[in-house]
C-alpha cells in the first residue's frame, strides 16, 4: 500500500535530536516534519496529516505516477513589527512525500481539511481487492466404480 522508504525522514529526526528543536524567544525554531497516520479501512486507504494553524489555501497536493506530494505553509500569527516573547510553534513550509503502491487508485484521491487535519482517501484498485474465485466441479458425478 504505502512504501515506507523516506531517506530524509531519519536524517531529519537525527538532526532534530542533535540540534534540538526549540529556541529562545526571538530565535528561529526549526520546523519539524508534518506528522502522519496511515491505514487501510475496507476498500480505501486513509492518510491523516496534522497541520495545525495552516490556512487551507496554502496546502498543495499533487500526485505524479505513484508519488504523492503534500506541501503546506504555516505563517506566524504575529505582525512583523511585534516583539516576540515566545515563538515555540513551528512556522514555515512543510512538505512530505509518500510513495504509493500500485494497488492504489491515484486518479481518485479525495482530500478534505478540517480542524487542522488534512485527510486523504485513496481507493484500492479493483484488481487489488480480494475476490472469491468460483470453483467448478469436474466429472465427479460420472465416476465409475469397478468391481
Amino acid at each position: 500500500m504505502l512504501m515506507r522508504t523516506d531517506p530524509f525522514r531519519e536524517l531529519d529526526r537525527l538532526a532534530q535530536q542533535v540540534l534540538g528543536s526549540t529556541g529562545s524567544a526571538g530565535s528561529a525554531v526549526r520546523p519539524s516534519m508534518m506528522a502522519m497516520d496511515a491505514y487501510r479501512s475496507g476498500d480505501e486507504f486513509l492518510v491523516h496529516f496534522d497541520l495545525p494553524g495552516v490556512a487551507p489555501e496554502t496546502i498543495e497536493l499533487d500526485v505524479e505516477r505513484n508519488v504523492l506530494n503534500v506541501r503546506a505553509e504555516r505563517r506566524s500569527p504575529a505582525p512583523e513589527d511585534a516583539e516576540l516573547l515566545a515563538a515555540e510553534c513551528p512556522t514555515g513550509t512543510f512538505s512530505r512525500q509518500l510513495f504509493l503502491g500500485e494497488t492504489l487508485d491515484t486518479d481518485r484521491v479525495d482530500a478534505s481539511y478540517e480542524a487542522g487535519v488534512l485527510t486523504l482517501r485513496i481507493p484500492v484498485t479493483e484488481q487489488a481487492k480480494p475476490r472469491r474465485i468460483q470453483i467448478t466441479g469436474g466429472d465427479a458425478g460420472r465416476r465409475q466404480i469397478s468391481g
